[in-house]
């Protein structure tokens, strides 16, 4: 799928889709604390996303999601779910960290390749042998900076 909308817009569809979640009611200062921007950021993108069908809002009314701007934000939510559980799971980063980093990776990757490192997460977690041994020697490597014993012995074997 190709992406008609800039970064700070698919966050704001984002946003919306969230807040929806827990409220069935979204407005804008709901969207401004979330984001942490003014309300006039918020009301200007309202208008554009507004313009581009995406979402439907009166003014001083409850923001809505169209159709499309439910799927826009559902493609986004997956992206950042996907890089977010990738960066916890496999790479060891804390959640915090993750959450932020994934929020600006999510627009940058395409969806063959959030399919390909979903498909990816999912099978080297679901391995019936548990975590593999290449993902704890990583996880040394990463937190002590060498590699394991292990590791040392399987590369001079190798050459």
């Amino acid at each position: 799928m190709d992406r008609e909308q800039s970064p700070s817009m698919e966050d704001y569809l984002e946003a919306i889709s969230v807040l929806a979640r827990g409220r069935k009611v979204v407005r804008v200062t709901q969207i401004s604390n979330m984001l942490g921007v003014k309300k006039p950021s918020v009301t200007s993108a309202l208008k554009k996303l507004r313009e581009a069908k995406l979402i439907e809002h009166e003014k001083y009314g409850y923001v809505e999601l169209t159709e499309e701007g439910q799927r826009i934000a559902d493609d986004v939510w997956q992206r950042h779910e996907v890089l977010r559980h990738f960066l916890v799971e496999i790479l060891g980063i804390d959640q915090e960290r993750a959450a932020e980093d994934a929020c600006k990776m999510e627009h940058a990757v395409s969806p063959v390749t959030a399919e390909r490192l979903s498909k990816f997460v999912d099978f080297v977690l679901s391995r019936p042998q548990g975590e593999p041994e290449w993902l704890k020697s990583f996880k040394h490597y990463s937190e002590h900076g060498n590699f394991p014993a292990e590791c040392k012995t399987k590369c001079e074997r190798e050459r």
